[in-house]
């Protein structure tokens, strides 16, 4: 794999130093990773009986000239986010079987009278995960409580606009990376050769910042279920979810350490696309920044990772609290997954372990598997 620096780009024209490095590696000049250490590139090529690249007129400048850096951080960003918009769902219908909430909030004919489909896959993936009803919600069938606060009702515009963000930044991208955003461009059959501006990032960056800016509000709005069931105020559950209070915290730092990942997000969540600067003697006078907005992007998919788990996590530990009345079946599926590697907190322990646990989890997909084998795909 060409070793290519993260920074360097200002993603216009295009991502010049960082290709410029994958361009060095197939000549043989630069350094590739071998899956232990960076070696020199010419040592991989004789070693497979590859002749290193010898340049023809213009191919330099066509394998330097565009925007794959960017596309390439991006998509890989949005396989990741594609995860996490699954498991911010069930993370959602976790806590709201552990906070013993209503199901109504999610009825299709609410969805119906705002048709965004990100919002009415959620509200579909919630009411699949929770089913009509559970020992849980039956058992708090005649509380007094009129409505639950907005990170509960509101998932599915939460999290549905979450996923159509995600959804439009995918389609970006894949026309990006299905486009030629060379610099000349030369049309043979039209005997043309034209200066363009395809390699300006902005379309790229556009899409990336406002995915960081979703991601963000997504895992926001998961912290604040996070708080909701520490809180006893709240949640009618022990403080920070320990058993056995006094010499235990229970999960008091879990909140506190996704709180800092919140506000991490949100100052990572500031456009890199609003930001220009002039280069080559003001001739390049605009850029995009759309290799920032990827890299920052990739930084924000881990920090709502790490939330989104350690809402898992959390409503794990509510909903043993609560046992041994059961919640519904795609709900209770993945507890019992979780519960295969994170037992239930009868004292304090380094939840840190836990909080890894549960992203391998997310990362094997064992969790999706286990929601999958019990009520079916997911939405997103």
């Amino acid at each position: 794999v060409p070793v290519i620096p993260q920074q360097g780009s200002v993603g216009a024209s295009g991502d010049l130093a960082p290709l410029s490095h994958l361009a060095l590696a197939l000549m043989g000049e630069g350094e590739v990773w071998d899956g232990k250490k960076h070696v020199p590139s010419l040592d991989i090529l004789n070693k497979k009986g590859i002749s290193p690249l010898e340049l023809q007129a213009k191919e330099g400048l066509s394998l330097i000239n565009g925007c794959q850096v960017m596309t390439a951080v991006g998509l890989l960003n949005c396989y990741e986010a594609r995860r996490l918009a699954w498991m911010v769902d069930l993370g959602g219908a976790m806590s709201l079987e552990a906070l013993q909430g209503s199901r109504k909030a999610f009825d299709p004919l609410i969805t119906s009278e705002r048709p965004h489909p990100g919002e009415a896959k959620t509200a579909r993936n919630l009411l699949k995960l929770l089913g009509p009803s559970s020992e849980i919600g039956e058992n708090h069938a005649s509380c007094t409580r009129v409505q639950d606060a907005y990170s509960l009702r509101c998932m599915p515009a939460v999290h549905g606009a979450a996923k159509d963000t995600l959804r439009n930044t995918c389609r970006t991208l894949e026309i990006e990376a299905n486009s030629s955003t060379d610099n000349p461009l030369v049309f043979a059959k039209e005997n043309k050769v034209l200066s363009c501006g395809n390699f300006h990032g902005e379309p790229v960056a556009f899409s990336l910042d406002f995915l960081g800016i979703a991601m963000s509000a997504m895992s926001s709005i998961s912290e604040c279920r996070i708080e909701k069931l520490i809180n006893p105020a709240m949640s009618g559950l022990p403080a920070f979810l320990a058993p056995k209070g006094g010499l235990n915290s229970g999960m008091m730092i879990v909140q506190v350490s996704a709180a800092s990942l919140v506000s991490e997000n949100k100052i990572l969540s500031h456009p890199a696309s609003v930001d220009s600067i002039p280069t080559s003697a003001d001739k390049e006078d605009h850029v995009s920044m759309g290799t920032i907005a990827s890299r920052k992007l990739g930084q924000i998919v881990r920090n709502a990772e790490n939330i989104v788990a350690m809402e898992l996590l959390c409503a794990s530990q509510g909903l043993g609290l609560l046992a041994p009345l059961k919640a519904a079946a795609g709900v209770n599926a993945a507890y019992e997954t979780i519960r295969q590697s994170v037992p239930f907190a009868e004292e304090d322990r380094v939840f840190y372990r836990d909080i890894e646990a549960i992203k391998e989890m997310i990362r094997s997909e064992d969790l999706l598997n286990s929601i999958h084998n019990s009520v079916g795909d997911l939405e997103w």
